[in-house]
């Protein structure tokens, strides 16, 4: 019977899953600094995978050395990665803020972890039990208070539209990430994706899917000035090559259901890092979503244990997808 993992890959799959919650946290602070200082959003997210991939070209090309066989055998999963979890999951979201306002648009692309449990129920049979089906329905319902929704707010259908493509961008990352067997190696997989995806965000841009424009003015972080390159080199560094290096281990351990939900701390994250550089401070109400997340990944955590003792994963379940990888 297959298990997610032992005590030890399960604790160090939720380190990695917290790392990466909290470096994708820091991004949309860092690039709202460049936003505000004239960048296009597109520019920016391109900018940052670009920068990623650089900075995980020679690590990954190291971690292939005499195994170079793998590239080519993950040649289809590189640029499904690439294309749609990282280049398509971002177009789909800014496009979507273009018509819908951004904590919409970002709850809507965080009903993945949803989505996944609902797909591997219909495609696997692997059907959540209470604790992850309760789990889920808090998880939400946390987002829906940390965004501070709870007024209400007009719904674009185009927005709408966007916002669900950038849902299921998301929710084929943790997908993608969670495959183990026979796969290439998590920093690997990750400089491949980054580079893949840059260059098709930039063939959006230079056909004008996408804005393109920047400025090299400093980035300004409560009251900081902060010079643009080194915002950017943060952007790169911290928010994409380390985040999505830790991200892609994390679901390797949990896989990519669990790993989905522990990510939904990026959002709280997110908050922190606004309130410390930006001066947002969150309302009593966020906090108390915050509560209701933690809650949630909990149950969801608990669930998984359940579905442990009672469903065994076939083999040909583990080949196509490893949703469930073999300890040890």
């Amino acid at each position: 019977m297959t298990q997610v993992a032992d005590d030890g890959r399960g604790v160090a799959g939720f380190g990695f899953a917290v790392l990466s919650a909290w470096s994708f946290g820091l991004a949309g602070t860092l690039g709202r600094g460049l936003l505000d200082s004239g960048w296009s959003a597109g520019a920016a997210v391109a900018a940052r995978i670009l920068v990623a991939s650089a900075v995980l070209a020679v690590p990954a090309a190291v971690s292939l050395r005499g195994r170079w066989h793998l590239l080519r055998a993950n040649a289809g999963l590189v640029v499904a990665y690439g294309v749609v979890a990282v280049a398509g999951c971002q177009l789909a979201y800014f496009n979507a803020v273009d018509h819908l306002q951004v904590g919409v648009a970002l709850l809507i692309e965080y009903t993945a972890p949803a989505a996944i449990v609902g797909w591997l129920w219909l495609r696997h049979g692997q059907r959540p039990g209470r604790r992850t089906a309760v789990g889920a329905a808090l998880a939400l319902a946390g987002l829906v208070l940390v965004l501070d929704l709870v007024s209400g707010a007009d719904l674009d259908p185009v927005g709408v539209a966007w916002a669900l493509a950038a849902m299921l961008g998301a929710a084929c990352y943790f997908l993608l990430s969670a495959r183990e067997v026979g796969a290439l190696p998590p920093i690997a997989l990750a400089a491949g994706g980054l580079m893949t995806g840059a260059v098709a965000l930039v063939a959006a841009g230079w056909v004008g899917l996408v804005p393109m424009r920047w400025a090299w003015r400093a980035a300004a972080y409560d009251g900081t000035e902060v010079p643009w390159w080194l915002t950017v080199l943060g952007l790169g560094v911290v928010t994409a090559a380390f985040a999505y290096v830790t991200g892609i281990a994390a679901s390797r351990r949990l896989g990519s259901r669990l790993a989905s939900f522990v990510a939904l701390l990026e959002v709280l994250f997110a908050l922190v890092f606004a309130w410390l550089l930006l001066d947002e401070l969150p309302a009593p109400v966020q906090f108390a979503g915050a509560a209701v997340v933690l809650a949630g990944v909990v149950l969801v955590k608990l669930g998984e244990r359940d579905i442990d003792v009672a469903l065994a994963v076939s083999p040909e379940v583990e080949s196509v997808l490893s949703e469930r990888p073999v300890a040890g």
